[in-house]
């Protein structure tokens, strides 16, 4: 008998703790892991505009160049990363298609293209708690004026190291976690959940 291999995502577990936290709060705070996303690390040089142009026209949207920024188009957003560096996030299975556009967008031109979907995942969370719940563990400001829709930054919450990304006016957040520090984001954020519902 050969064993097949079964793919488990790296909060599987919390799903049903998830689950009651969104029905306890009554639409209030939301949380679900958002699993098996495509996720491409790409590095090029910014200041060679023939690339970036292509890149542009394969992709479909250029990429960001103000720090902290997202663009997007259909089911594909990149974020900024640093001044050379971005993350192209896609739908789930899509990492081979979207690392094969930055090959063709480069040419022969620098560029370091890295798979980096199995590394991590990410968490969403949404409802009119949401800001209030990442304030307890995030250093930087989530307010609507410094971090509206369509920003990102790398941070920490608590002592892990996320990116976090605000999606909608909702709001929503997601955050790119390390499988390596999931569980552990995971429960500071049913932990703290916990204790402002305790304090309201």
């Amino acid at each position: 008998m050969i064993a097949e291999a079964v793919r488990r995502s790296p909060l599987a577990d919390y799903r049903e703790r998830f689950f009651a936290l969104s029905t306890a709060s009554r639409g209030d705070l939301s949380i679900r892991e958002l699993p098996y996303l495509a996720q491409v690390n790409f590095r090029t040089d910014l200041n060679d505009a023939i690339t970036m142009q292509q890149l542009a026209s394969i992709l479909e949207f250029a990429l960001p160049v103000v720090p902290n920024t997202i663009t997007s188009r259909r089911d594909r957003r990149a974020l900024w990363l640093g001044p050379d560096e971005w993350l192209i996030v896609g739908a789930e299975d899509q990492e081979k298609a979207i690392a094969q556009a930055l090959r063709d967008g480069v040419g022969g031109a620098f560029g370091s293209i890295v798979d980096v979907s199995a590394n991590g995942t990410i968490i969403e969370i949404r409802g009119p708690n949401a800001r209030d719940l990442l304030a307890h563990g995030v250093p930087i400001d989530l307010g609507s004026r410094s971090f509206g829709p369509d920003r990102c930054a790398q941070t920490l919450l608590a002592k892990a190291p996320v990116v976090i990304e605000r999606v909608t006016d909702d709001p929503a957040f997601h955050l790119y976690v390390r499988s390596s520090f999931a569980s552990y984001v995971a429960d500071w954020l049913l932990d703290a959940a916990a204790s402002i519902s305790a304090g309201r």
